[in-house]
């Protein structure tokens, strides 16, 4: 008898901006712009000697980030780990007309309860709008 696949409970949030998708994708790639759009999540950002990795202020104490991108495919992964907990977050950018759409998924971390989890993903709307309003600020 096969046991059940185990699913991790997720929420992918989407958020449409008037830009070209070239331009979403290079402002989000680079984290030095996290600050000015993920508002609640990160509150200062720095390089480390490790050109992949950065360190990251957060409400949660340090954390360190690393961006897995790819442009052609509009690939935006990327890393969080800090002292209680590590994931990843696959997002993307596609095009829709002469716009885009960016979209992020997450993934319930196994130390987070239902409560929890959603609490954070509310504030997520947050931080789509003011990914939106920096994007099309700047058109």
């Amino acid at each position: 008898m096969n046991s059940p696949l185990h699913i991790t409970r997720s929420v992918t949030k989407t958020v449409s901006i008037a830009r070209p998708p070239a331009d979403v994708y290079a402002f989000v790639a680079d984290p030095a712009n996290w600050p000015r759009w993920a508002v609640v999540n990160v509150q200062a950002v720095e390089p480390t000697a490790d050109p992949d990795w950065w360190l990251m202020d957060t409400p949660r104490g340090p954390a360190r980030l690393r961006v897995r991108g790819e442009a052609a495919m509009g690939l935006l992964d990327h890393d969080y780990v800090d002292r209680e907990a590590a994931w990843s977050v696959p997002a993307r950018v596609v095009p829709n007309g002469e716009g885009s759409e960016f979209m992020i998924t997450f993934f319930q971390p196994p130390g987070f309860t239902d409560d929890y989890f959603d609490q954070q993903i509310a504030l997520v709307d947050k931080e789509m709008a003011a990914l939106k309003r920096e994007l099309e600020a700047s058109a």
